[in-house]
């Protein structure tokens, strides 16, 4: 500890002081005053004070402020203290006996004033906690609307506060910009929350820069995620510049931003709509190498509207089966001909007014919009039902591999629901193979391994589904409940593209074989490719060297020609 600065140990139902005073007859005489109901930490001089106001200042209720000090004056640290936003809250009363600085004090923002020499302890004790009780008054409303690392705005008061703007400024063109920073979760891991926490306020203190130049008002809505609502301005990088400020460094550590715009937005909408308009925007760049700036579009706004349509119609579209499971055939290649083993349900969907709606557009949609599991449900239902039939009609069984999303294996019912469903159909758990996701295993994975491991010794079979699509890690073999890996259709198409480099391919295979697990190839479309993947030592192949999926009826053919 420094000389001069004196650390009481804090309670929680004591406010702390920083006494800022160099000479030792008054620092007793304060002390004498204060230590019996506040804790102290006192400074001698300025730097001090400073270093001791960046350590402490979330502790801190109350700054007592000398201006004669002996390396620089009072007055300086008050002006730093309220021209940084993580301070600006504290109260300073400034003590001095100098009549004419105090104007200057109460420009630069001090609250009250300790004439010297000091007066009776009552009277101090009664400024004291006065100025204390005001400004926790203040910071209780002030804190309640303000999100308490960045000081702007938070979402519930931003969005009362948009909605007044509206009131006042009707006809006023507005835009609604979205600032998110690419990445942010990897800033955090790499450089510590510390750091994280302090790229986050600065882009805040660029926000309030610009809204307060500009007019309107900004938030923190979420993590790295910043809202701002303005008067329209077409110059948008000039804007986007701004909030970027100084953070592109030229380090490993470069932080990007990306920003999405709704310009001129159309007032009937709610705030929250208008700003999922602009973070829609926002994510149309985010991938991007080049692009830092996404605007909403007309085409964003069709695909907005079919999305909410397609939300809409799904209740309806599994009351009334619109949904459809096609079925692709599984071919084991290992024998002289290839022998129909299985197959893998796919879901489709017929509109009633849209016709066959791309899976590649509602599925997605479902995943984030906390469909998915509803829709799944009906798939394993349909798929179990299938099989069913099939083995009375045929004499045999054919087993289906359906799709298990991530969020599935969340619910803590899933595998009661899934016994049942075999259950109800007569089928073993092997007849119904489940499809998780390599992804899924990324995030929370013990909890998921555990539901997995449980539906194995029920007797389901686990197909590790899209394994070579990013995320794959041959520790997967080891560690995982898996029986069957199946290898990516775009990780299958690339090793047969041009250079025909299939090496990877065959490790992966031989690998797989090595920890007894089986490989199932999709999306082969040749038979070099088919032959190519039997050499290897690949069991099952798909793909539409085979067939395309098609719906039950006309999957039957491939069962009756396997005779």
């Amino acid at each position: 500890m420094q000389e001069n600065q004196v650390t009481f140990r804090p309670s929680l139902d004591r406010r702390r002081i920083l006494l800022i005073e160099d000479e030792p007859v008054n620092q007793e005489i304060l002390k004498m005053y204060l230590e019996e109901s506040y804790d102290l930490v006192v400074a001698g001089t300025a730097t001090e004070a400073i270093g001791i106001i960046r350590s402490q200042y979330e502790l801190l209720s109350l700054i007592l402020l000398d201006l004669n000090l002996p390396d620089f004056s009072g007055i300086e640290i008050l002006r730093q203290v309220k021209a940084d936003s993580r301070f600006a809250r504290l109260p300073v009363i400034v003590m001095t006996s100098d009549r004419d600085a105090e104007v200057e004090c109460l420009t630069l923002g001090a609250i009250d004033f300790i004439s010297k020499p000091y007066p009776q302890q009552k009277v101090v004790l009664a400024r004291v906690l006065r100025t204390i009780e005001l400004v926790e008054d203040r910071d209780t409303l002030r804190w309640t609307e303000r999100d308490r690392l960045t000081g702007l705005y938070n979402k519930e008061f931003f969005n009362r506060y948009a909605v007044q703007l509206d009131v006042h400024h009707r006809e006023y063109p507005t835009d609604a910009i979205v600032v998110n920073i690419n990445h942010f979760h990897t800033i955090n891991d790499r450089y510590g929350k510390a750091y994280g926490d302090e790229v986050l306020r600065r882009i805040a203190d660029n926000i309030l820069s610009i809204v307060e130049n500009a007019g309107g008002i900004a938030a923190r809505s979420e993590a790295d995620n910043f809202w701002i609502y303005c008067p329209h301005n077409s110059d948008y990088r000039a804007l986007f510049d701004a909030v970027q400020g100084d953070l592109s460094g030229d380090g490993e550590n470069r932080i990007r931003l990306r920003m999405g715009v709704y310009s001129e937005v159309d007032k009937e909408l709610s705030i929250e709509r208008r700003f999922d308009r602009a973070k829609l925007a926002a994510d149309s760049v985010k991938d991007s190498v080049t692009k830092v700036i996404g605007l909403y579009t007309g085409t964003m706004y069709e695909t907005e509207l079919l999305s909410e349509q397609l939300i809409e119609d799904f209740s309806a579209a599994i009351r009334e089966r619109q949904f459809l499971v096609f079925y692709q055939p599984q071919y084991d290649v290992r024998p002289g001909e290839p022998l129909l083993a299985s197959a893998e349900a796919l879901v489709r969907w017929r509109h009633p007014t849209l016709g066959m709606v791309n899976p590649g557009l509602f599925i997605p949609l479902f995943e984030k919009n906390g469909l998915i599991s509803a829709l799944d449900h009906y798939v394993w239902s349909e798929a179990a039902a299938q099989i069913r039939r099939w083995k009375e009609r045929f004499g045999l069984t054919l087993p289906v591999s359906v799709n298990v999303s991530r969020v599935d294996l969340y619910d803590l019912d899933i595998v009661e629901k899934l016994r049942d469903i075999v259950d109800r159909n007569g089928l073993s758990g092997g007849e119904l193979a489940l499809e998780i996701t390599e992804s899924a295993y990324t995030e929370d994975a013990e909890q998921i391994i555990s539901t997995v491991s449980r539906l194995r010794e029920l007797g389901f079979r686990i197909e590790m589904d899209d394994f070579g699509s990013g995320y794959s890690s041959l520790n997967m073999f080891t560690e995982l409940p898996i029986d069957s890996m199946k290898l990516d259709m775009q990780f299958v198409r690339n090793a047969f593209a041009e250079r025909q480099d299939t090496r990877l391919l065959e490790i992966i295979i031989r690998l797989a074989e090595s920890y007894g697990l089986h490989t199932i190839a999709e999306g082969v479309e040749t038979a070099e490719q088919m032959l190519t993947l039997k050499t290897m030592g690949c069991e099952i192949v798909q793909g539409y060297y085979f067939s395309r999926p098609l719906p039950a009826e006309e999957f039957e053919t491939f069962i009756t020609a396997r005779g």
